[in-house]
């Protein structure tokens, strides 16, 4: 992976480069170190996490222990200055109890992901989990809205951040907002920016600093030619 992620940013007139999914116990040292010199490269990064109790994941089979991804994330943020962390989290997995939930929901807080996507568990027929003890669906409910609330917190705070930082966005959508036009898109660490039309383009990468929120989800960037 390492290897065609160097090709890739040989190849002129591609200027980002964005992993999705990535298996956790790919982080390692070498792995990012190398990734942190490819200035092409965005420094986020989307670990599936899905429980941070030890004991679900093993009944999950993952291959994996919350401490073994706590390292693999202090590596990532040893290297890049600022990374976005993002994950998945599911809730109520078969037999997970309150007390292996509030361990799930420590790890979360410890970390502080930029954004956690939070899946309630579904029933899948023919996997040994369906087989087994089921968690009631309120209280999946509850556990979900619980990790949602720390999810808003933590993505404010991330994007506070960048408040004051130079930056830049690739332009994506246009979005008006109080009759003014805005051209929305992504920094590298995927978070939404939104910027005064000046007759951008779509795919084009406009440098500016970051000063304020436009909205709760949306970053204003001031152009800076």
């Amino acid at each position: 992976l390492l290897c065609l992620i160097e090709n890739i940013a040989e190849i002129d007139g591609i200027e980002r480069i964005r992993i999705g999914s990535l298996e956790p116990r790919i982080i390692k040292e070498n792995f990012i170190k190398s990734l942190s010199k490819i200035d092409k490269f965005c420094p986020h990064f989307h670990l599936s996490l899905q429980s941070g109790c030890n004991k679900t994941l093993k009944d999950m089979n993952r291959k994996y222990s919350a401490d073994e991804f706590y390292e693999g994330v202090e590596l990532i943020r040893k290297h890049f200055i600022s990374p976005a962390i993002t994950t998945d989290i599911i809730v109520g997995f078969p037999g997970e109890t309150e007390s292996d939930f509030d361990e799930s929901r420590e790890f979360v807080e410890r970390v502080k992901f930029y954004e956690t996507h939070i899946f309630p568990y579904s029933i899948r027929e023919g996997t040994k989990a369906a087989k087994m003890p089921q968690v009631d669906g309120n209280e999946k409910a509850k556990r979900a809205g619980i990790l949602n609330e720390i999810n808003l917190k933590n993505q404010r705070e991330f994007r506070l951040l960048r408040i004051g930082k130079e930056d830049e966005l690739l332009c994506e959508e246009i979005f008006i907002k109080d009759g003014l036009e805005y051209f929305t898109g992504y920094t590298k660490e995927y978070v939404k920016v939104a910027i005064l039309n000046r007759d951008f383009k779509i795919n084009d990468i406009v440098k500016g600093r970051i000063v304020d929120f436009l909205t709760d989800d949306i970053l204003l960037m001031v152009y800076s030619a």
